[in-house]
């Protein structure tokens, strides 16, 4: 990973995934979900280890100045910037449970399956 890369913090995680991010290691591949879209934004590289409160003003909670509201976070490069992938590409790839969900932590022979979709989807417009 070319190190003049901008850094940036990944929208962390309610406290319950905090083991999750924790289990994140530098120069691991990331994807980001977002829930309101059901899209697949990648390929990101964690920066840094997971942890908690990386960046307590991130995403702050007006209610609680200096704490994030999503307290469990990873700082990321941009891997390869590729258009987002709708549910139904990745959706075969992933080994889902509890009906719309899917596990945060994927296994290698996941995690490679999910690079070629995205690869061949193309840089975003």
């Amino acid at each position: 990973m070319p190190k003049h890369l901008p850094l940036f913090l990944f929208k962390g995680l309610s406290p319950r995934y905090r083991d999750s991010v924790r289990a994140i290691t530098p120069g691991l591949p990331l994807f980001l979900y977002n829930y309101t879209t059901h899209q697949l934004h990648g390929i990101f590289e964690a920066a840094s280890f997971g942890g908690s409160n990386i960046d307590p003003t991130a995403w702050e909670d007006k209610k609680c100045k200096g704490e994030s509201r999503f307290p469990a976070q990873v700082r990321i490069h941009v891997r390869k910037l590729c258009q987002a992938l709708e549910e139904d590409a990745f959706r075969p790839v992933l080994h889902h449970y509890d009906g719309p969900k899917f596990r945060l932590e994927l296994p290698v022979p996941e995690t490679l399956d999910l690079l070629d979709p995205c690869e061949q989807a193309g840089s975003p417009a």
